[in-house]
């Protein structure tokens, strides 16, 4: 959106006439919660523990007041029931769909890329290393510079303004 006459903020101390500042807006990484051994399964669903431990964060996020557009998952059957769950709690607007570039190997850049063109909160539900290295790259421009750990089902809010990104905050189930 742009006002005319209004400032557009383009760093720290600069402003470009005729345009406002990028307003805020979060965005969340989710780990796909435990799954089942690959000897036990090999399409890997997930384990009871990985139910608990998504339904436990889903909750937290329904009581955080989490609101996102869209949660976009990997092909991964583990990630597409992590965002089926937390779809049912949070109810985006356009729904739950797999995307690609968001499997364990994927480039970060890729992700980058549909985050930064969002024009609503979304929520990406995939694998390590690519979320580390994704949350890397957003926070710091270094894909390899580990910012945060993500442990099963952790959700990290990461936070957009003026094309800046920090981690806001991160909620991960209690561990039993």
């Amino acid at each position: 959106m742009q006002v005319c006459g209004g400032p557009k903020w383009t760093g720290p101390g600069r402003l470009e006439r005729g345009k406002i500042p990028d307003p805020a807006m979060d965005f969340y990484l989710v780990r796909h919660g435990t799954a089942r051994a690959e000897a036990e399964d090999p399409k890997r669903p997930l384990s009871d523990r990985g139910r608990w431990e998504v339904g436990e964060v889903a909750r937290s996020a329904v009581a955080k007041g989490i609101q996102v557009s869209q949660i976009l998952h990997s092909d991964k059957l583990r990630a597409k029931e992590t965002a089926e769950m937390l779809g049912r709690s949070l109810s985006p607007a356009e729904g739950v769909r797999e995307t690609r570039g968001l499997s364990p190997e994927d480039d970060p850049w890729i992700a980058k890329a549909e985050l930064e063109a969002a024009e609503r909160s979304l929520m990406l539900v995939g694998h390590l290393p690519h979320l580390a290295k994704l949350a890397s790259l957003l926070v710091t421009g270094d894909p390899e510079g580990g910012v945060i750990e993500f442990s099963p089902a952790a959700i990290v809010c990461l936070s957009r303004a003026g094309g800046k990104w920090e981690v806001s905050w991160a909620l991960a189930p209690l561990k039993t």
